[in-house]
């Protein structure tokens, strides 16, 4: 679900762990733990495993020891602002297999770009990236919901442009949920360009009001544990 699944896409994106979603269920969790130990992984932050904890948005994080994983990073999240339950993002993941007959199950460039959007900088050339991807190789035959998603979210003024003039109507009905997309119809380029930074920054916003009370939390979790060693405050 993060910079690993942003690879396998070709939005190359340095990243020095793995993130996993998984499905919020009590056997499931027991075959997460079993994976766990067969890594030899360690809990390396707070918060502790709790799947209530996880429910409320927090993540987990883990460094591997097992031979050949040594010091990967693995973090696992069942819950993320604005993108749907695991349900549907099984439903809609993109499955890459390798040649010695391996699965990897991502989620799919819309849910991605959804997981991406973060207060943090470096992922919105990624979600740009990501956007011109997946329209770079369904412009030719787009299918059902493809036109919606592009107009929706990519964030190349060029292509904007480009999809405006050749799904006008679209974009008209569309410009309620996303005012820009009026910008995009009538050519005005430098004002299309500063309503996608006026945009972003409204997102980021919005992930940051999100991430306040977990952080207050994660304080706490963090004031317990010292405690809990004999480590004061």
């Amino acid at each position: 679900m993060g910079g690993q699944a942003c690879v396998f896409y070709g939005a190359a994106q340095v990243s020095k762990d793995v993130d996993f979603t998984i499905l919020a269920e009590e056997a499931n969790y027991a075959r997460l733990h079993v994976a766990l130990a067969e890594l030899e992984a360690i809990r390396i932050a707070i918060p502790r495993f709790d799947p209530d904890v996880l429910t409320r948005g927090h993540a987990v994080h883990y460094r591997c020891n097992a031979k050949g994983v040594e010091g990967l990073r693995v973090d696992v999240m069942t819950t993320m602002r604005g993108v749907p339950n695991f349900a549907t993002l099984w439903d809609r993941r993109t499955t890459f297999g390798d040649d010695y007959g391996a699965e990897f199950n991502l989620l799919s460039i819309p849910d991605l770009i959804l997981a991406k959007k973060t207060q943090r900088s470096k992922d919105w050339p990624v979600i740009e990236l990501l956007a011109s991807i997946h329209h770079r190789e369904n412009s030719a035959q787009p299918l059902e919901g493809f036109i919606e998603f592009w107009l929706q979210e990519v964030r190349t003024v060029e292509t904007l442009i480009l999809l405006a003039k050749d799904y006008p109507d679209q974009a008209k009905q569309l410009s309620e949920k996303r005012p820009l997309l009026a910008l995009a119809l009538a050519d005005e380029i430098d004002a299309l360009r500063l309503a996608l930074d006026t945009e972003r920054q409204a997102e980021q916003a919005l992930d940051r009001a999100y991430w306040e009370p977990l952080r207050k939390e994660l304080e706490e979790f963090r004031k317990a544990e010292r405690l809990s060693l004999g480590l004061g405050d």
